[in-house]
């Protein structure tokens, strides 16, 4: 699977930004995916994810809220869209994809596919 993350950018405190995650090269209805960002001199960190169906979601404490990720398998794209955003979400974001069907997953570990990642910048 390979996935492309888009959509990251400036923003000012109390904007939105909607991230995109294309996935080619399997079928992308029969995995989970996930977002996770990393910020400088941190350690990355799960945000949200998602199971096969899309019925099914999970969100990191920061994240409940104010983000919300989903999916169309028709499409072979996810979303996570960010609303709200504060300084702190400050971080290269990256969309992940799992081996497994079922999820959601909240471990990097237990994803097998990752994106390139986007910048997301918030300014206070």
């Amino acid at each position: 699977v390979q996935l492309q993350a888009s959509g990251g950018g400036l923003v000012q405190a109390g904007g939105s930004l909607r991230l995109s995650c294309a996935a080619s090269g399997s079928p992308f209805r029969n995995i989970a995916m996930g977002w996770f960002r990393q910020a400088p001199g941190k350690e990355r960190e799960f945000v949200a994810a998602i199971n096969w169906s899309g019925g099914v979601t999970s969100y990191a404490d920061s994240a409940k809220g104010r983000f919300t990720i989903s999916r169309d398998n028709a499409k072979n794209t996810g979303w996570l869209q960010m609303n709200s955003l504060k300084p702190e979400d400050t971080a290269v974001y990256y969309c992940a994809a799992s081996r497994y069907g079922s999820g959601p997953y909240r471990r990097s570990d237990e994803y097998a596919y990752w994106g390139q990642g986007t910048l997301v910048t918030v300014s206070s």
